[in-house]
């Protein structure tokens, strides 16, 4: 890759660095594991926050701070993502312990960064417009917190329930995050807090108002809800299919002729057979054909405009290189694979004793739930090429949202 040239402009936000906390478990979401795991639309949770960072404060700095115990699932979620991700960083027993360690690992990597944002790892809707006042609160008074009016009456009770106040709502605010610093600010806040030990507090901008600084109030997003109680997966999913309204069905047909070989590669997934596949790269049948319905619903091309075979560069490749490709593709334009559909015709290799391994393997790939990929397998009945054992043939189709590109369409 070539340097840029000095006249490039600088990314909008290359002095900024975004501590990402993702290191809680999430207990009250329900659930088999932490919340920032569970899927949404098929998907981690914690994989559409940091794609929706990553579009929305493009140049910046992303540190997620994730539970030691967690880096198996953390990884799994990463397989996908498109924004570009530093660490992690492995969090404490609070909150606050957390934020501090991916304050140390900002420390480390991002030198020049100016300023700090703190954002929940379950809030996935942030965007571009909210990033943009956090920084300019930031830069303007050295810490700012989101937040919005609230709309209840909000009363103050004692131990025993009964009302002791009701303070005025016009003075009030829900907070939300990201939350944004001068980084010295926020550091020292942190560094203080924690040598007095106090290690208690819900929020950041709680910390800098212990540490004496004034913090102020930018305006939040009503859209910019944290996923926290088991209903709020369900909210989540409707508001993120609501967003993608664009539905599209691409399909997508290969074949490869069988080879001299002791195996092949099918969806990922290597099987032993009497004969391989002959191709330019690994031959896989399967998953050119998944590659080619995702492209279709895209409307970008076919695998060979985005990986000629005139290249020597995909002369044997594994075609997950092709695959993720084109999920890639997806997620830079804000959208989400819904589904995908892939039917193996052929007498032989038999595909059933490989099904789940072949869709949990493009499912890694995809970086899906397994529910969200399906895998069939069929015979020609001995009619044609199929039939007559020259070679395998795949059909596939793909199904995606993505966002409309006139917001009021």
């Amino acid at each position: 890759m070539n340097d840029p040239s000095p006249n490039t402009p600088e990314p909008e936000f290359a002095d900024v660095a975004i501590v990402v906390v993702a290191a809680g478990r999430g207990l009250r979401a329900g659930g088999d594991m932490p919340k920032q795991y569970r899927a949404l639309a098929g998907r981690p949770l914690i994989a559409h926050t940091l794609d929706n960072l990553g579009r929305a404060a493009p140049g910046a700095t992303l540190v997620p701070v994730i539970h030691p115990d967690d880096i198996e699932l953390f990884n799994a979620a990463m397989r996908g993502v498109t924004a570009s991700i530093a660490g992690p960083a492995f969090g404490g027993a609070t909150r606050q312990a957390s934020v501090r360690a991916g304050l140390r690992l900002i420390g480390e990597i991002a030198k020049s960064a100016k300023i700090f944002l703190i954002h929940d790892g379950a809030r996935p809707f942030v965007d571009i417009g909210l990033i943009r006042r956090a920084v300019d609160s930031a830069r303007a008074h050295g810490a700012g917190a989101p937040g919005l009016p609230v709309s209840d009456t909000i009363k103050q009770v004692d131990a025993a329930g009964a009302i002791v106040g009701t303070p005025a709502r016009a003075s009030l605010r829900a907070v939300q995050t990201p939350q944004a610093f001068d980084r010295q600010l926020i550091s020292n806040a942190h560094a203080r807090a924690a040598a007095a030990g106090i290690d208690d507090m819900t929020d950041d901008a709680a910390v800098a108002e212990w540490a004496g600084a004034t913090v102020h109030i930018f305006e939040g997003d009503a859209r910019n809800m944290k996923v926290t109680e088991p209903g709020d997966f369900a909210r989540a999913e409707a508001r993120l299919m609501g967003d993608l309204g664009d539905l599209r069905v691409g399909q997508g047909y290969d074949v490869h002729a069988f080879a001299p070989g002791e195996h092949l590669w099918l969806g990922g997934v290597r099987i032993a057979h009497e004969r391989g596949l002959d191709g330019h790269s690994d031959a896989d049948v399967l998953m050119h054909a998944i590659t080619d319905a995702i492209l279709g619903a895209l409307a970008d091309g076919d695998i060979g405009s985005h990986f000629p075979p005139s290249d020597p560069r995909w002369k044997g490749a594994s075609s997950d290189i092709f695959l993720s490709h084109a999920a890639g593709l997806v997620r830079a334009r804000g959208g989400v694979i819904a589904h995908v559909d892939g039917t193996v015709v052929c007498e032989a290799p038999k595909v059933g004793p490989h099904r789940d391994a072949i869709r949990a393997r493009l499912a890694e790939i995809l970086g899906l739930s397994i529910d969200r990929v399906a895998v069939k397998a069929t015979t020609s009945e001995r009619l044609g090429f199929t039939g007559r054992r020259e070679g395998i043939a795949a059909l596939a189709t793909a199904t995606i949202r993505l966002p409309f590109a006139n917001p009021d369409a």
